[in-house]
């Protein structure tokens, strides 16, 4: 099939509605589709792809009934993608209902995705609670604001990456130590399975129980030069408070 127009979406959708007992009306007060049994009003709103003028105008549709559907041609990409899904959670944020419509050799024929319906936010923030949970642990493990909101392909420094550099400078001004040392040193219960794990490379075992900084650790602590010297400017206050 050629281009696929927006008026190529009418009929398959006008056949769906009618099959379950709508009247159907193509523009009808700039609604590009109204179907009405009894006093339900159903407005559909066509376009050739999602774009944020289609939901601009299928929410300003909402102003005339509940039950307001955007309709678009069959997606390339999979409807198992993430970015399927994405889509899909902000038509169910906005209570708006999904018709894709499938142009087959045998015909057109529409298909609902999603129903309108109210959208539960408490629910949705309980069934998040874990992740929020994250953020708020990750933010509390930064002891400072070294990223750039917004930034992409450069690395980030996470409370993970902190740990490990905390970690590293311990070892550097003390020698080698034990996880337990590190410890109480303070840096934390996450110690021994960054220690183990050595995703950088920057420590080595020197023996059952005891690590050291490698050469290059050594070298990687010189690119962050402001939360080493945040870690040593704790690990003088602890010496000095500890005489």
């Amino acid at each position: 099939m050629g281009k696929i127009l927006e008026v190529d979406l009418f009929y398959p959708i006008q056949n769906y509605f009618k099959i379950i007992g709508y009247d159907v009306y193509g523009e009808v007060h700039h609604c590009d589709v109204a179907a009405v049994k009894d006093d339900h009003l159903i407005i559909v709103e066509l376009k050739r792809s999602l774009n944020i003028d289609l939901l601009i105008q299928a929410t300003k549709r909402q102003r005339l009934t509940d039950t307001v559907y955007i309709a678009i041609p069959k997606p390339r990409f999979s409807l198992r993608s993430k970015k399927w899904k994405d889509i899909c959670y902000l038509i169910r944020r906005l209570e708006l209902g999904l018709i894709i419509v499938s142009f087959q050799k045998s015909g057109a024929y529409a298909e609902v995705k999603i129903h309108p319906g109210p959208f539960d936010r408490n629910k949705s923030m309980k069934l998040s609670k874990k992740k929020r949970d994250n953020l708020l642990n990750e933010i509390k493990g930064r002891h400072g604001d070294y990223n750039v909101g917004g930034s992409t392909q450069t690395k980030i420094m996470t409370a993970y990456k902190e740990n490990c550099i905390h970690i590293a400078c311990c070892l550097e001004h003390f020698g080698p130590l034990s996880p337990k040392n590190l410890r109480e040193l303070g840096t934390g219960d996450k110690t021994l399975s960054i220690l183990q794990k050595n995703y950088n490379g920057w420590f080595e075992r020197v023996k059952r129980g005891t690590y050291l900084i490698s050469e290059k650790g050594k070298n990687d602590l010189k690119l962050y030069p402001e939360i080493v010297n945040y870690y040593y400017k704790m690990i003088r206050e602890t010496e000095t408070s500890s005489l």
